[in-house]
């Protein structure tokens, strides 16, 4: 890549960033609309993080190798992260198409495998899009406009489901109990996935690799398992600051899972005093209501995302994600607590500010310390530190919902908060290079 990179204008960052926002409407799905989707197929609660096995073992195998294959890529006509983009938004729409006509429990876990498998090659390489592109000054800018977009697809996703749920438009449910309602939501899903990423790739050209660059390319090895070695290699000489947010994500993400898991049962009983075994017909009510709460909190992730990158740069950016985090922690503990449904949006400001942190913040922490040949395996790494909390989620929550937190959906809620805050302490211990006045955001037009 050429050694000095144009600024971007504003919206020129926003166009490359824009598949972002279909990803992130599938993930909202995912967050919201499949554990319902289980509990209407027969799925028990306690059954829950098994079946969400799918999210954390294919980004735990996927992203890292896409990153390292995307790194080693590069073609005149379709460039070098945009190819990942295009096979993962396929993927992404094919599955959320076929979701709603799952007609077993086992059908909708073997298709979020497929849909997890888009999602994660797709996503990973706009994380090393942002570093390819952008001078360094506009990392910032960058990552929170990811950040920005998350929320916003998110809430879209969680809208969609209340307001198809609330306005009941295509009564009735399917012969395997999924309402009608779902349909929709997943087909916009479908359509949202491809459209963005086709937005992103056209209005955004790729910088070529400058003759030495091409060169290593063309000669590094190519063989079938030269990217595991890639990321070994990466591993073994990852910096010291990324082992520290691996500390920090293993809490963070525990935690994050839990709550998308158990926040429709949590809503249930704490508002509706019943569950989805007792009553589907509430529970539906609940995982609506659930999913309205869920796009509240994407909303303030997108109102605050750019505030936060202009505060990293004043401050920190470890300050503001701890910060931030122990708001979220804060929002979670005190949920199951409440009642009143309505007053349920107030612990969603604190998980929003702190969603909008986790989305972007963290990844100032390593830029800058990341060799720039390596960008996409790194950023697959760090991936790995989100999927691998989650994969010992899934294989031990089940135990601790059982044992320790009695079958209580609001108590697993609260553990996720208390993991939250754990997160935050463990963030103030990272060493961190101090701010730089050089991630102002642009709004002009131009370089």
């Amino acid at each position: 890549m050429s050694l000095q990179k144009p600024r971007l204008s504003f919206w020129q960052i926003w166009n490359m960033s824009f598949g972002f926002l279909g990803i992130q409407y599938s993930f909202g799905l995912q967050q919201s609309a499949v554990n319902p989707i289980y509990s209407f197929l027969g799925a028990d609660p306690d059954s829950l993080p098994i079946l969400n096995l799918a999210g954390p073992m294919t980004g735990l195998l996927i992203q890292p190798l896409i990153g390292a294959m995307s790194d080693k890529t590069w073609s005149p006509r379709w460039g070098r992260r945009k190819p990942y983009f295009l096979v993962g938004a396929v993927m992404c729409s094919i599955a959320l198409l076929l979701f709603p006509f799952s007609s077993s429990l086992w059908m909708a876990a073997g298709l979020l495998w497929v849909l997890d498998a888009g999602n994660n090659t797709a996503m990973e390489p706009y994380r090393a899009f942002v570093a390819d592109k952008l001078p360094r000054s506009q990392f910032a800018t960058g990552f929170m406009m990811q950040s920005f977009f998350t929320g916003l697809g998110i809430t879209l996703a969680n809208v969609c489901l209340y307001f198809f749920e609330k306005k009941n438009l295509i009564p009735g449910k399917s012969a395997s109990g999924i309402p009608y309602w779902v349909y929709i939501a997943f087909f916009i899903g479908s359509a949202c996935s491809i459209t963005t990423v086709l937005w992103s790739v056209i209005k955004t050209p790729e910088i070529p690799p400058t003759d030495e660059e091409l060169q290593k390319i063309r000669s590094s090895k190519h063989g079938l398992l030269e990217p595991f070695r890639e990321i070994g290699s990466a591993i073994r000489h990852m910096p010291r600051v990324m082992w520290q947010l691996a500390a920090v994500y293993l809490f963070q993400w525990y935690g994050m899972f839990c709550y998308w898991q158990f926040v429709s049962h949590s809503v249930a009983k704490s508002v509706w005093n019943t569950t989805s075994k007792d009553n589907p017909a509430l529970y539906g009510e609940a995982a609506g209501w659930a999913s309205l709460l869920n796009a509240s909190y994407n909303v303030v992730t997108f109102l605050t995302a750019f505030g936060l990158a202009w505060y990293a740069k004043k401050v920190g950016a470890k300050w503001v994600h701890a910060v931030a985090v122990i708001l979220a922690g804060i929002g979670l503990i005190f949920l199951p607590q409440i009642q009143n449904k309505y007053w349920m949006f107030i612990s969603m400001i604190g998980l929003g500010i702190g969603w909008a942190s986790m989305m972007g913040i963290p990844y100032l922490l390593v830029v800058d310390q990341i060799p720039k040949e390596r960008y996409g395996v790194y950023m697959g790494i760090i991936n790995m530190m989100i999927v691998l909390p989650m994969l010992i989620q899934t294989l031990t929550f089940g135990y601790i919902y059982k044992n320790l937190l009695g079958h209580n959906p609001g108590n697993a809620i609260g553990f996720a908060g208390a993991f939250l805050i754990i997160a935050a302490l463990l963030t103030l211990l990272i060493k961190a290079k101090k701010p730089t006045a050089d991630t102002e955001i642009n709004f002009s037009g131009g370089h």
